[in-house]
């Protein structure tokens, strides 16, 4: 049986995101309106061999830190599925 986790990471508040300022642009130029601050990031989906979901979310935290995100700037949450 596997777990499935998936790791959110965002830019943290006040960390420059020109992937989001170009697209809440380009948004702009299509005639969307009311747009404010666009902020980019990702979600990584992991299957793992765990069935604890405690345990699960203790080792996608501990890939997150190590790997999945740059805790510096950028910030992550996980969530078991």
């Amino acid at each position: 049986m596997t777990t499935r986790a998936r790791v959110f990471v965002m830019p943290k508040t006040g960390v420059l995101d020109p992937q989001g300022k170009a697209i809440g642009h380009a948004l702009g130029t299509l005639g969307f309106e009311g747009i404010g601050e666009v902020r980019t990031g990702k979600v990584i989906e992991l299957e793992l061999a765990e069935t604890d979901p405690a345990a699960a979310k203790a080792a996608a935290e501990a890939m997150a830190r190590k790997l999945l995100a740059n805790t510096v700037i950028e910030s992550f949450r996980v969530e078991i599925a």
